[in-house]
């Protein structure tokens, strides 16, 4: 990417920023007390938490521009890219969270970590939080704050980690509210989805392609794979991938029942490069294989 800066550790933002580093593995700060990015593109190497306390201007994460609003929460997980594109400089004001993942090692939140999706979810997929839901994000980051003023000792790593762990469960439940509170939103989605699973089975997508991944329909739907995941288990209780194969052996099942194609035919008509992967597919799903299917129907 053209005129991409790099901020790989913790120090590096700093400067950036014009604030003092208080661990070379975790920094937090109040948006308003710091200098302003210069516009660019920026990869970052650690992971990075914004509440923003005002509309400040657009931004450029993936293909999407986003314009943040008060009460705005947005992730960035380790090497993703975000471009900003504002007219001046840019500086929101809020608050800031960003910690390297050496820093979480040998902690229960290294383990944990990647279950949290919102950090590789799109700008224009963030969390959008209450006034009351805003307090509670506040408070924890005043703490973490609190706790990088103090001397280093045995209980810092544990207690910050905590705190921060807390902070990410805090936005996962804030981040199921919004998937609710979007419902209408969310049910163009699942017919979005619906539609488009048709129309790849009954294309020629299927032997040109192979079989689809969950990732090929987020696109589709301009979503990212993880937001798109997330949204779909939250309204059906199924994965995308469930929704994927489900649909595949619906369309199997008609398949099947042309008796002038093989099993091994039908395999690859669907995408699959091996029939022995689609009949492994199809008992795991129906609990026969597809020539006891062809042969009870």
């Amino acid at each position: 990417m053209k005129d991409l800066v790099k901020v790989d550790t913790i120090s590096q933002y700093n400067e950036l920023k014009e604030i003092p580093t208080r661990h070379p593995l975790i920094t937090a700060f109040d948006s308003s007390t710091a200098r302003p990015l210069p516009s660019g593109n920026f990869s970052f190497g650690f992971y990075a938490i914004f509440l923003k306390g005002v509309n400040c201007g657009q931004l450029q994460y993936g293909r999407n521009n986003y314009d943040y609003e008060e009460g705005t929460l947005v992730f960035m997980g380790p090497g993703q890219v975000v471009g900003i594109k504002s007219q001046k400089d840019y500086n929101p004001k809020g608050f800031a969270l960003l910690f390297h993942p050496e820093f979480i090692k040998g902690t229960p939140l290294a383990a944990n970590i990647h279950r949290y999706n919102f950090f590789s979810y799109e700008l224009n997929e963030a969390l959008h939080v209450s006034e009351k839901e805003q307090q509670i994000i506040k408070e924890l980051f005043l703490k973490i704050d609190y706790e990088l003023d103090q001397n280093i000792d045995k209980h810092s790593k544990t207690i910050v980690a905590n705190n921060i762990e807390l902070l990410l469960n805090y936005c996962e439940r804030f981040y199921d509210r919004q998937f609710i509170t979007r419902e209408n939103l969310n049910k163009g989605i699942l017919s979005n989805f619906e539609k488009l699973l048709n129309e790849y089975f009954h294309s020629e997508n299927p032997t040109k392609l192979g079989l689809p991944s969950v990732a090929y329909f987020a696109d589709k739907l301009n979503l990212s794979s993880n937001y798109f995941g997330d949204l779909i288990k939250k309204e059906t209780g199924k994965s995308a991938m469930d929704h994927i194969h489900l649909k595949l052996i619906d369309i199997a099942k008609e398949k099947i029942f042309e008796a002038d194609k093989s099993i091994s035919q039908i395999a690859y008509e669907l995408g699959f490069k091996y029939p022995q992967h689609f009949n492994r597919m199809f008992k795991k799903e129906t609990g026969i294989t597809p020539s006891e299917y062809r042969s009870m129907n």
